[in-house]
């Protein structure tokens, strides 16, 4: 699925709950998300480690929507390989 495709089925799913709780609460959630995705990275299964995944991704998708941000143009900063240095593999000191 594309990060467009994706962020706009997050939007219809759940976009109306994630507005009325607004961007500070979805900042939280997400970053227990994250603290999740963590624990699972280090004591986790896979399947633990790619559902944590997904529910970051989710809560990311909703709080770039809350803020009128695009998701794929967050990640064209990245397209030419490190922002910084445009090497792949990343050739900063």
């Amino acid at each position: 699925m594309e990060l467009d495709a994706f962020q706009e089925l997050m939007a219809r799913t759940y976009g109306e709950r994630d507005r009325e709780r607004g961007v500070p609460a979805g900042i939280a959630w997400l970053a227990e998300e994250v603290g999740e995705l963590a624990r699972a990275a280090r004591k986790g299964t896979h399947a633990e480690q790619l559902h944590e995944l997904g529910d970051v991704l989710a809560w990311l998708a909703s709080v770039a929507e809350q803020l009128g941000l695009s998701l794929t143009e967050a990640a064209a900063r990245y397209a030419g390989g490190c922002p910084r240095c445009s090497a792949v593999p990343c050739s900063c000191p």
